[in-house]
Parts: structure tokens; C-alpha cells; sequence
């Protein structure tokens, strides 16, 4: 008698019949992109202004330590020679320290001497755009309190100063012109980077001072706007606009009539986003150079 096969179904619960087992994403609240800036880095650019200002002084304090140091030992010969010493040493470190503040607010109304340097414009579509774009990146970065500005001037470039409590942001007509959004929206987000890095207060000391082209740049840090680039790269997610935009920067030659090919240009370089608006030839051993800094980030 012939068996009978019994058919088999397969259970739909089967574990065989199972995927791999669903893992909800967990964010890790300690993580932080390796291009945020650091406390230490912004704590580091924020003495860099105090510790040029000791270094200015560093003779005068010398001189005073010495004198001050030998009236104190003078006791053997006079009673009363100690306290002048003392005395001495209180007013200049009191002296100091008020030097010392005035180093750090010298650059602080940079934006209205550098916006009295040339002719507001823009059409109201140009000042909506800038506006627009501004308003959105300065919530991203964390940043309030600026003022927009489009100045007229044949070549690209923008950059972020403070103006007392406020800052202003100006931008040339001729970046507003030419640049695409998304090009115009990584020139602002590297202006604000700056500001979040704590590059301000000492890019616009070195604005202010009567320095050679050597300690200007020393004081506004070398590398700063490759930095810059970084961070903004890193917040916008989108490194080819800030690319794009530097190499409009690399490909224009200087214009004559431009405030960027003139004499003041070397006094007020390092605030600005193109530090070199003004040189024919591009340095690729330059950190800070548009066009090493475009071909940096279309590596990314």
C-alpha cells in the first residue's frame, strides 16, 4: 500500500524566512565634525591679540621690571626707595593692562571705516539675494547682528568686520553680478566662519596698525582663510560652492580703478575673503593662495 506523502508547508514565521534584525540608529551625542572649531582654536586666536599687544611691550616692561627691581633692592641705602619701586610697578602693570584693552577694541569699528572707503549700491534684487542668503547662514553659524552692504568695486570679494557691538558684511557688486547662488552662498559662509573660528578681533587689529606686511600677516594668522574654507565647507555641505568661487577669484586679473589694486589694499588685505585680489601670478606654496585653496576643496 502505497504511503501517502504528507506535504510540507513552510512556516511563514520560519527564522530561516527572517532578514537581518532591524537596528534603529542611535546618534552619539559626543560626536563633532573634525572641521568645527575647537574651543582651544578659538580660545588660541582670541589671545592671539593680547599676546602681540605683551609682545609690543615686552621692552618697556623689561625696563620698567629692572628699575622697579633695583629701587626695591635699594632698601640698604634708602628706607623709602622700595615703595617708589612698588608704587612704579602698580602704575605700569595698571598702564598695561589699559594698553592692553585698547589693542583689543582698536579693530572693533572697522566696518564703518572700511564702508566709508566706497560707494554703497546694489539693486533691491541684489540686497534681497545677499539678505536672503545672509539670514539663513547666520542662524547656521550662530551669528546675529550684521549688517549687509554691496559696494561697488569691478572685483570679487566680501568680507565680515566688526562694527562696534554689530557687524557688516560687505560684498562688491561685481561678486553679486557674476557669482551663481550657490557660489555666493560659500563666500558668506566662509565670512561667517571667521567669526566662529575667532579670527575677527585680530584679522581686524592687523587692519588698524601700523605694521610691515610680514607682522600683518603674523597678527591676522597665516593658513586663516584655508581654514576658514574648511569650516564653511563642513556647515554648508557643499565645498564646490566655495570652490567655484575661489576660482573666479584665481582667474581675475587686478582692474585699475579697483580699491583691491590700490595702495590701501596692503593695510586692509587680511580682512577680506580673496587676501591676494591684487597679485597677478598665483603662489601654490601660499596656504591662503584662491587658487590652492580651490583645488584643496575640489578634493574633498
Amino acid at each position: 500500500m502505497a504511503t501517502k506523502q504528507r506535504s510540507r508547508t513552510r512556516r511563514t514565521g520560519s527564522s530561516r524566512d527572517r532578514g537581518a534584525p532591524y537596528v534603529a540608529p542611535v546618534l552619539d551625542p559626543t560626536w563633532t565634525s573634525p572641521y568645527a572649531p575647537s574651543s582651544n582654536e578659538r580660545n588660541v586666536n582670541a589671545r592671539a591679540v593680547r599676546s602681540f599687544a605683551m609682545r609690543r611691550k615686552l621692552p618697556t616692561t623689561i625696563a620698567v621690571a629692572v628699575v622697579s627691581l633695583l629701587l626695591v633692592v635699594g632698601f640698604v641705602l634708602v628706607a623709602w626707595l622700595p615703595i617708589v619701586g612698588v608704587v612704579i610697578a602698580a602704575l605700569y602693570g595698571w598702564d598695561l593692562h589699559r594698553s592692553l584693552r585698547r589693542y583689543e577694541s582698536r579693530g572693533s569699528t572697522l566696518g564703518a571705516e572700511l564702508v566709508e572707503k566706497f560707494q554703497v549700491g546694489g539693486s533691491a534684487k541684489d540686497r534681497l539675494r545677499l539678505v536672503t542668503v545672509l539670514d539663513r547662514l547666520a542662524a547656521t553659524f550662530g551669528v546675529d547682528s550684521i549688517s549687509a552692504f554691496i559696494v561697488e568695486d569691478p572685483m570679487y570679494n566680501a568680507a565680515l568686520v566688526p562694527d562696534s557691538a554689530e557687524y557688516s558684511l560687505l560684498v562688491t557688486s561685481s561678486l553679486m553680478r557674476d557669482f551663481e547662488l550657490i557660489e555666493l552662498e560659500g563666500v558668506v559662509a566662509h565670512c561667517l566662519a571667521r567669526q566662529r573660528l575667532g579670527l575677527l578681533s585680530r584679522q581686524s587689529l592687523s587692519c588698524v596698525l601700523n605694521l610691515s606686511d610680514s607682522n600683518r600677516r603674523e597678527l591676522a594668522s597665516p593658513g586663516s582663510a584655508y581654514r576658514a574654507d574648511e569650516v564653511a565647507a563642513a556647515a554648508i555641505r557643499y565645498p564646490l560652492g566655495i570652490a567655484g568661487a575661489l576660482r573666479k577669484c584665481a582667474h581675475q586679473s587686478p582692474v585699475a580703478n579697483s580699491f583691491f589694486s590700490s595702495a590701501p589694499m596692503a593695510t586692509y588685505r587680511f580682512c577680506w575673503f580673496n587676501f591676494w585680489s591684487d597679485r597677478r601670478e598665483s603662489d601654490l606654496a601660499d596656504l591662503d593662495d584662491p587658487k590652492l585653496r580651490a583645488l584643496a576643496l575640489e578634493e574633498w
